[in-house]
C-alpha cells in the first residue's frame, strides 16, 4: 500500500501540529504517551473506555476502528468499551491546545479514577488555530479531531474521501497517546522522520508525518493507512514487555 503526498506540505517539526503547546501538565494530565503503559499493560488497569465527545452533526465515524486498534496492541482482559456522547462545547472561533484540554477536563473525568483507563476523543465544530491541522494530542488522555478541516482535506473527485482521512487522523492521534513515535521511549528501529519529531518516515504507517495535514488529500494513488506498521507494533510490544524503557508515565 503506497500513497504519494504533494511535496508542498507545510509542517512544523515542533509540537505545534499534532501536539498541543506546553506539553507538560499536572500529574494527572501528563504528556501524550504518558499513559502508554497503562494501556499496553494490565498491571493497574484491567479495562478501558474510549470516550467520544462530539457536537451535533460531528458524529465520529472511527469509534469501532479505534476500539479495534486498541485491542490489537493493548492488554485489557476486562475489555475495551466505547462511550459516545453528544455535547455542546459552547465555543466560537479557532481551538487552541488549551481550549481542547479545558473542554475535555470540564466534561470528562479523571483518566485513572478506577481500574478502568479512560481516553477522550473530542470532535468539535470549528478548526484548530492552524487550520491545516486535522488532529491534535494535548495530554496523556486527550485528542481532538477537527472534522471541518477534515472535510476540506478531501481530495480531487472525492479521493481520498473525508471518511478515509478521518479514520486515519483518529488512529494517528491515538497513536500519540500510545507514545508513538519516540515520544516516551527510544526505538531501536530507525523509523522516526528526522524532520518531523514524533512521526514515522513510512508512508504505509498511520503514524506517517503527513497524515495530520490537510495536504494529505493531495496524494495521487493508493490508500491512506489507518493502522500501525510493523515498526510501530514492534515498539509497542517492546514497551509492553519492558524491553523499551518508558519515561513520563503517570502511574508507574
Amino acid at each position: 500500500m503506497r500513497f504519494i503526498i504533494s511535496i508542498f506540505i507545510i509542517f512544523s517539526a515542533s509540537f505545534s501540529g499534532c501536539f498541543g503547546a506546553d506539553e507538560i501538565f499536572s500529574e494527572k494530565r501528563g504528556i501524550p504517551g504518558g499513559l502508554a503503559l497503562a494501556c499496553l499493560q494490565d498491571d493497574k488497569f484491567d479495562s478501558m473506555e474510549l470516550h467520544f465527545l462530539y457536537e451535533e452533526g460531528y458524529d465520529p465515524i472511527a469509534m469501532n476502528l479505534a476500539k479495534t486498534r486498541v485491542q490489537e496492541v493493548c492488554d485489557k482482559p476486562g475489555g475495551v468499551s466505547i462511550r459516545a456522547k453528544e455535547v455542546n462545547f459552547d465555543k466560537n472561533g479557532a481551538w487552541s491546545a488549551d481550549d481542547v484540554r479545558d473542554a475535555r477536563w470540564d466534561l470528562g473525568n479523571d483518566a485513572m479514577d478506577s481500574d478502568t483507563l479512560h481516553w477522550y476523543f473530542l470532535f468539535p465544530k470549528g478548526t484548530y488555530t492552524d487550520d491545516s491541522v486535522l488532529g491534535v494530542a494535548v495530554d496523556a488522555s486527550t485528542v481532538a479531531v477537527f472534522k471541518d478541516s477534515v472535510e476540506e482535506s478531501e481530495g480531487f473527485l472525492g479521493r481520498p474521501s473525508s471518511e478515509e482521512v478521518e479514520r486515519a487522523v483518529t488512529i494517528h492521534e491515538m497513536g500519540h497517546l500510545l507514545g508513538l513515535v519516540n515520544l516516551v521511549y527510544t526505538s531501536p528501529i530507525d523509523h522516526e522522520d528526522p524532520e518531523h519529531e514524533g512521526h514515522s518516515n513510512n508512508e504505509d504507517s498511520v503514524m506517517y508525518w503527513a497524515i495530520e495535514s490537510t495536504s494529505v488529500g493531495n496524494f495521487i494513488s493508493g490508500e491512506i493507512p489507518d493502522e500501525f506498521d510493523a515498526d510501530d507494533k514492534s515498539d509497542l510490544a517492546g514497551m509492553a514487555n519492558g524491553e523499551l524503557k518508558c519515561s513520563n508515565q503517570l502511574w508507574s
